[in-house]
């Protein structure tokens, strides 16, 4: 359902400045209040890495406008400090190293936060907590209730996520079939080509909620994951900048408001 969003007050304390960019390069130098320097890649905007469509997350409304979860924090990240939200699709597999190869200035990709991504890039504080799920054909709902019911089936992944790790971790005896895009695994499991998809549960119950043939039969409480931001390992002040975004929106009860629109209406 759509709600009016109400556009934050600019962070003083961390105001961009916009300065001028020499040489032929895209990117613009900027500087905080605070006196840290910042790049972005494009003069004027925020740019996003993300995965997409990847729903309830990331994903774009019917007149082209990105939207979702993650969406929704990043652009009034950016409106905040006088940015517009610019979105650059990627693969999931590596899209925490995309920052450093210059294609975005953060990933907002319903990532979690891991010992090997974390070494590679700098990961904002914890936005949300999530965990792992079943999804099967609604048919099979009371018969693949664990991972144990599943040995000698398939279970559908997706390449380079703390699901496919999860799975080759814990389904002994299933077979593991990863694929690139979360839309391919659905498709897969729809057509009969998997038995089941082992993604976030949020992930898999927007799947149920809005096709209707599939279910959610199982949850992983048990191993709570936690989703971060990611930028470029050393970038200090956009980091500073995203975590104080983040704060505000949970400060303000404008967290609230988003989690509600996507998860509780």
């Amino acid at each position: 359902m759509a709600r009016k969003t109400r556009v934050f007050a600019a962070i003083a304390a961390l105001s961009l400045v916009v300065a001028a960019c020499g040489g032929s390069s895209d990117s613009s130098d900027t500087t905080t209040a605070g006196g840290g320097a910042l790049e972005l890649v494009k003069d004027g905007a925020l740019t996003v890495c993300s995965d997409a469509p990847y729903e309830p997350f990331e994903f774009q409304a019917e007149d082209g406008t990105w939207t979702g979860f993650d969406m929704d924090i990043m652009r009034k990240i950016a409106e905040s400090n006088d940015l517009e939200l610019e979105v650059s699709v990627q693969p999931f597999d590596g899209i925490w190293l995309a920052p450093a190869a210059g294609k975005c200035d953060v990933v907002a990709s319903s990532m979690t936060i891991t010992e090997e991504r974390t070494q590679a890039a700098d990961f904002t504080d914890t936005y949300f907590d999530a965990f792992q799920s079943l999804l099967v054909r609604k048919a099979d709902a009371e018969t693949y209730t664990t991972l144990e019911s599943l040995k000698g089936k398939t279970i559908a992944v997706q390449t380079g996520t703390t699901g496919e790790s999860y799975a080759n971790a814990n389904a002994t005896g299933s077979k593991i079939q990863s694929f690139d895009e979360a839309s391919a695994m659905f498709l897969a499991l729809e057509s009969n080509q998997v038995d089941a998809v082992l993604q976030d549960y949020l992930i898999n119950k927007e799947r149920a909620d809005k096709q209707g043939t599939s279910a959610v039969s199982a949850k992983f409480e048990e191993s709570p994951e936690e989703y971060g931001f990611a930028v470029e390992k050393g970038n200090s002040a956009l980091l500073q900048i995203l975590n104080k975004g983040i704060k505000d929106l949970r400060d303000s009860g404008e967290y609230d408001t988003i989690y509600n629109k996507y998860f509780i209406g």
